[in-house]
């Protein structure tokens, strides 16, 4: 299937302060083919190698998305919480971005369990269920719902393991990614200097912690997984 022009260019990235890593005592020696240089104590990433990665993984997205398969994007910062619930909406994906239950995905059946509750107390409270209740059982169940609304509410449509995870930062999503390297699933993830390559399939060196540097890889993931599900492939009919 032909792909479009992602548009990754130096200058944006630039611009965005995708090259800029941590301090250069704050480094995992297995990024050092990922840093071009050291700049006044700080590592300064290779945007070519940034870029060929992050052409990759929209790539692999894009062909996924034309499958129909299904992706939940993980970012659980405070700084980014908007832009994981921002991307995932506008390209129809799952996402989780206040935080990754232990167990959501190895221990599935747990997971579908407080699904179905959380999908109950919606209904309920959007009925009106809970007026007609005494005031201090509602707002037990309207505290139940508000927590599980705040875990779940990304994912409250995913109704089996993903087939590929985004995550924009490995150290803060680290269970996430052991769930997934469990159970078999890719992952893409942004890595920063003091990150370790090896433990995502698809690394896409960048800074980790600036919120335009995450936008800017985040929008190319999100436009790439639009474009391949405007091109999905329907089964012929035989």
């Amino acid at each position: 299937m032909q792909q479009k022009n992602r548009n990754i260019d130096l200058e944006g990235m630039m611009a965005a302060g995708i090259h800029f890593g941590h301090q250069t005592q704050r480094w995992n020696p297995k990024m050092s083919s990922y840093i071009f240089t050291e700049r006044r104590g700080v590592h300064i990433l290779d945007l070519t190698q940034t870029a060929r990665l992050l052409s990759e993984a929209c790539d692999l997205v894009f062909d996924a998305a034309a499958e129909g398969k299904e992706f939940p994007m993980v970012g659980t910062k405070h700084q980014v919480t908007d832009l994981i619930a921002s991307a995932a909406l506008r390209s129809k994906c799952h996402y989780v971005n206040e935080k990754w239950l232990g167990g959501m995905l190895t221990n599935w059946v747990t997971t579908e369990t407080r699904l179905r509750r959380f999908q109950y107390l919606q209904t309920e409270e959007d009925k009106g269920g809970f007026n007609r209740l005494p005031k201090q059982e509602a707002a037990i169940l309207r505290g139940q719902l508000f927590r599980l609304k705040k875990c779940l509410g990304g994912i409250q449509y995913m109704s089996d393991s993903p087939d590929i995870a985004t995550t924009t930062d490995q150290h803060e999503q680290s269970t996430a990614l052991r769930e997934c390297s469990i159970l078999g699933i890719p992952t893409i993830c942004i890595v920063d200097t003091d990150c370790d390559p090896d433990l995502v399939d698809v690394p896409i060196p960048g800074n980790d912690d600036a919120r335009s540097s995450i936008r800017w890889i985040l929008d190319k993931l999100a436009l790439a997984i639009h474009e391949g599900r405007l091109n999905i492939k329907v089964p012929e009919v035989t």
